[in-house]
């Protein structure tokens, strides 16, 4: 058995829960924050038999694209100690970042 820990963009997840779960997969939803953005970011934990794993990354890599969105990044102000100036930049968002683990037991009690 394995367990996926899918860390994806807010945006992302109502699909790619409703798919994995349409699919069979029991899925845990943890709400999170962090990256370059400060964004919310949602945790999905997903345990699948390790014959289904191809089937779930699937899914995964299926929703959950990457996109460019404009985002205010602080830079400081030459000449000025201290004060920053926000200027648009463009980053890529969405996607997802996937860690897949071995589970040495799982109980459902």
């Amino acid at each position: 058995m394995k367990l996926i820990i899918a860390v994806v963009q807010d945006e992302d997840s109502p699909r790619l829960i409703s798919r994995l779960m349409k699919s069979g997969y029991g899925v845990t939803k943890l709400a999170t924050t962090g990256g370059f953005l400060r964004a919310g970011n949602t945790t999905l934990l997903i345990g699948v038999d390790d014959g289904k794993l191809k089937d779930a990354m699937d899914i995964i890599e299926n929703v959950c694209k990457c996109r460019k969105q404009v985002a205010t990044a602080p830079t400081p102000m030459a000449g000025s100690t201290g004060m920053y100036v926000p200027y648009p930049v463009e980053v890529t968002v969405g996607g997802a970042t996937v860690f897949v683990v071995d589970v040495e037991e799982f109980r459902k009690i």
